[in-house]
């Protein structure tokens, strides 16, 4: 087990243990401080896009439900004819950055997200640590009403217009602590300041959110034609935030037996990963298959079928009129 996968485990069962960490997220909280009061006070410039930019992200470490969330709401701008670009770090991408992301691009090069989000919406976009970098190659390719930046909450270098938050309910705020003690990037006062959109099974609030569980899908459709088994068993691969979520989406399906094989959020998969013993079915998720696909390329005769199970945001009402309200005042309507 890795460091990073140790700590989610810790901060998932509120280890007793963690408050020897504490002297760090002390000094954590008080560079992330500064930092905010420098760009606050002008020491340090922002940037602010020709166009408006909202920025979705959390104050966690850790999967929230952020990607599908965006996604949906990409598509549904989308179907309201406003011209939407995406742009977010790369996290997990060997660039060369800033790098326009296509259908074409394979997730080593520009990160499992952006590739996942360009092949569910087609949206225009573009990766990299320097957000003002990328939203000007973004804007030399095409014109755009709104830009949407896949994370970057904590990049106060980038002037925003709207702020979503996604706090997953199921997961809290674990014991309100900033990182490494806790896994909060932030105080949770910050909430208080932005748009919070509650991802939970039941709604607990206006401005909510749940996945739906989308149809099964074979990855390697050479393998087999059977349909999916829910009653069988699967070796579950698995590299995300926090991979409790997507067991209980399987459980939700009905699938009931499986082995997890957990990795590092943004795992760069090789082959060995998914070779085991037996010749048991494989499942996983959406966003590692985006890096499972360009892997199987590499090894056409690999044979284990890959069973693929999609999620999609789900939005209340309530989400939808918050954006067309905050989208007004910036020009872009909604019928």
């Amino acid at each position: 087990m890795s460091l990073a996968q140790y700590l989610q485990d810790a901060w998932h069962k509120q280890a007793s243990w963690l408050i020897v960490l504490r002297p760090l997220s002390w000094l954590y909280g008080l560079g992330f401080r500064l930092n905010r009061h420098l760009y606050q006070s002008g020491c340090k410039s922002t940037y602010t896009a020709p166009v408006p930019v909202m920025v979705i992200g959390n104050i966690t470490v850790g999967g929230s439900g952020k990607t599908p969330l965006l996604i949906q709401l990409v598509k549904y701008l989308q179907q309201q004819q406003i011209r939407v670009g995406v742009i977010s770090r790369g996290y997990g991408g060997s660039g060369p950055f800033p790098l326009l992301v296509t259908s074409e691009v394979e997730a080593a090069v520009a990160g499992d997200e952006p590739c996942l989000i360009v092949q569910s919406t087609g949206v225009p976009m573009a990766v990299g640590a320097n957000r003002q970098a990328a939203i000007e190659l973004l804007l030399q390719s095409t014109e755009l009403d709104l830009i949407i930046s896949d994370d970057g909450l904590q990049h106060w270098a980038l002037a925003r217009q709207i702020e979503w938050i996604v706090l997953d309910q199921n997961r809290g705020l674990g014991n309100e602590k900033l990182l490494p003690e806790g896994y909060l990037r932030e105080p949770k006062s910050r909430l208080e300041n932005s748009s919070v959109i509650q991802h939970s099974k039941t709604a607990q609030s206006a401005l909510n959110m749940h996945l739906a569980i989308g149809q099964p899908y074979l990855l390697n459709q050479h393998c087999d034609t059977s349909p999916f088994n829910c009653h069988a068993f699967f070796h579950v691969v698995v590299g995300i935030g926090f991979p409790e979520r997507f067991y209980q989406t399987l459980k939700q399906l009905g699938v009931q037996q499986f082995q997890a094989h957990e990795f590092a959020d943004h795992h760069d998969y090789k082959i060995e990963d998914v070779y085991f013993d037996d010749a048991e079915v494989i499942i996983t998720t959406e966003k590692d298959a985006v890096k499972l696909k360009t892997l199987l390329k590499k090894y056409p005769n690999f044979n284990t079928p890959i069973w693929v199970v999609p999620v999609e945001a789900v939005l209340s009402a309530d989400c939808y009129a918050l954006l067309a309200q905050q989208l007004q005042p910036l020009g872009i309507h909604i019928s």
